[in-house]
């Protein structure tokens, strides 16, 4: 094998355990969040409804109505459907809710309620962002190394295919999205504005597939970090046009004060 081949095999594969290391350390500490998001939350609406039948027997008032509404449609539940996009905080959809936490998407359709849920989600927060932001970084400098070291140019468009046009092709087929929406929804979901106004995989009049909610997890985390890498490349773009104009101009700079020196001089000779 070529010696400077090997070196880069090395130093390529040298990267891999440490971030097989902390990839399972991010999954369990998402799943097991969700699995605790599901165990404070599972309950409440349940509750909320049975305890707010109990309290209003015969007559329901407007405002308990009002209420019970906002707290199903934030529970995921729909009034067009008795079928629901986050079943009553699911493990699936609690797992979800934990990811979208610690990579700071936040899109708003789905918050805790009790006030147990919402401490234990600024807890979550607090250590899962760092924690989040620490792997992504190891994954794009992984990704980085695969484009240096085996000078990948095609690796962009590959990705490009596989975080945006794959993606905007599913969600037209199961979301029912236009291309346009579809692309908007990838754009704004991995560069974590998270406005929320288009939610994949929370429509309560479709039966998504078992491995829906997995691809869009596995999809949401590499193209952070390909966006961010992505990003990243922008920046010294930019610096580095930045720095061309600078030197163009401190170029000027040199030849206009050359001029101006000797013009000096015959001055100087004169008086």
């Amino acid at each position: 094998m070529h010696p400077v081949f090997s070196g880069k095999l090395c130093q390529f594969l040298s990267l891999t355990p440490s971030i097989l290391f902390l990839g399972v350390i991010y999954v369990a500490y998402v799943l097991v969040g969700g699995l605790i998001f599901w165990k404070l939350e599972g309950w409440y609406l349940v509750f909320f409804i049975v305890s707010s039948c109990i309290t209003n027997k015969y007559s329901l008032l407007a405002i308990t109505v009002l209420k019970m509404i906002k707290a199903a449609s934030l529970s995921g539940l729909s009034p067009d459907s008795n079928d629901t996009a986050d079943g009553f905080w699911k493990f699936t959809s609690s797992s979800v809710f934990a990811a979208t936490v610690v990579t700071t998407i936040g899109y708003g359709n789905i918050i805790p309620l009790t006030t147990a849920g919402q401490i234990f989600c600024v807890l979550f927060a607090l250590f899962g962002i760092p924690l989040n932001v620490v792997i992504l970084n190891r994954v794009g400098k992984y990704m980085l190394a695969i484009e240096r070291n085996f000078s990948l140019k095609m690796m962009w468009w590959v990705l490009t295919f596989l975080y945006f046009v794959v993606p905007m092709l599913l969600f037209k087929e199961y979301e029912g999205w236009s291309y346009a929406e579809a692309i908007y929804y990838c754009f704004i979901t991995l560069s974590t504005i998270g406005f929320g106004d288009y939610v994949a995989d929370h429509n309560p009049a479709i039966n998504y597939p078992e491995w829906y909610s997995c691809l869009m997890a596995a999809w949401i985390f590499f193209g952070l970090a390909w966006l961010a890498l992505l990003i990243n490349h922008s920046i010294d773009l930019l610096e580095s046009v930045n720095a061309y104009m600078r030197g163009r101009q401190n170029a000027q700079t040199q030849v206009e004060e050359s001029k101006e020196q000797p013009e000096k001089g015959l001055k100087g000779e004169e008086t």
